[in-house]
């Protein structure tokens, strides 16, 4: 599991010789994983730079209403945004921690002005601008 986790492109006849089995028998235990959900999906890692999203920024997010409709609304429409790369309700505070790509400063602001400040549940927002990306 660990050695897919790594390099999800690993081919069964060398994951078998990795983990030391055969590949009938590593095949089926990766389908077994599969089925159970503990191996939920496999994907190509694309640089941001490549995408022309180089900047990333961490948002701290803090809402002013709890009830549940807002709450589903705020996070489907924050889901939806093709900047936000991940998104997180915490407990305690801030209420949502959200990572995004951008090309720069300007579309940061463009970002958080209007798709961001103007969702009517959000009542403070951080950003913290990532200085390097150390692991991913």
């Amino acid at each position: 599991m660990f050695q897919l986790a790594r390099d999800g492109r690993l081919s069964n006849v060398e994951l078998a010789r990795r983990v030391g089995l055969t590949p009938p028998p590593c095949l089926r235990r990766v389908k077994r994983l599969e089925d159970a959900g503990v191996i939920t999906g496999y994907r190509a890692q694309i640089s941001p730079e490549a995408l022309g999203r180089s900047l990333e920024v961490v948002l701290s997010v803090d809402i002013a209403v709890n009830d549940l409709h807002t709450v589903e609304e705020f996070e489907s429409r924050v889901a939806a945004l093709e900047e936000v790369l991940e998104f997180r309700r915490m407990f305690g505070r801030p209420d949502y921690y959200i990572r995004v790509a951008v090309a720069d400063q300007v579309a940061y602001e463009k970002f958080l002005s209007g798709q961001i400040m103007p969702l009517p549940a959000v009542s403070r927002v951080d950003s913290h601008l990532t200085m390097k990306r150390i692991k991913d």
